[in-house]
């Protein structure tokens, strides 16, 4: 499915496509630069739009996600679903509950699945992380993550070629 969303928009605008997998939660940086590099864009370009694309969601997901997860989860299906989240969340984020702001930039920055801008944003809620503090540390978590993409992009990108 992500294949045919990525196809589409790619087939619309190539700059949005990349945008566009950089704000998803399940490609962001891992899928919007390995995509941008694969469309000729130069790294610079990759970088800034899929870093763009990935920090589209964290203001609001930090502002919206506890009162909507809260009112969401009066429904049974959906407090099953955030039940799930934010246990599996807790397990993994154990950076950032010892060591806060620090601790959500590393957890961020380190660019595997169950990582990333959109878990960093639900583990600075739950560990309760002031907003200024959330919000810088996911982006600079953020920056970090695109510059490690982008390196193993390229190096990847020159071993094919």
């Amino acid at each position: 499915m992500l294949q045919q969303i990525t196809d589409s928009l790619v087939s619309f605008n190539k700059e949005i496509a990349v945008i566009a997998l950089g704000a998803m939660p399940v490609s962001e940086l891992r899928g919007a630069i390995p995509l941008a590099l694969a469309l000729n864009f130069s790294p610079l370009k990759a970088y800034m739009l899929a870093v763009f694309g990935n920090l589209i969601p964290v203001i609001p997901l930090l502002f919206l996600f506890q009162p909507v997860s809260n009112r969401l989860r009066r429904i049974k299906f959906f407090e099953k679903f955030f039940d799930w989240l934010f246990k599996r969340t807790r397990r993994k984020a154990g950076l950032i509950e010892k060591f806060e702001a620090l601790g959500l930039i590393l957890f961020v920055a380190v660019p595997l699945p169950i990582t990333g801008a959109w878990t960093g944003c639900i583990a600075a809620t739950l560990f309760k992380i002031r907003f200024r503090y959330a919000l810088a540390a996911v982006i600079l978590g953020v920056l970090i993550a695109g510059l490690v993409v982008l390196g193993l992009g390229l190096i990847g990108k020159e071993l094919l070629t």
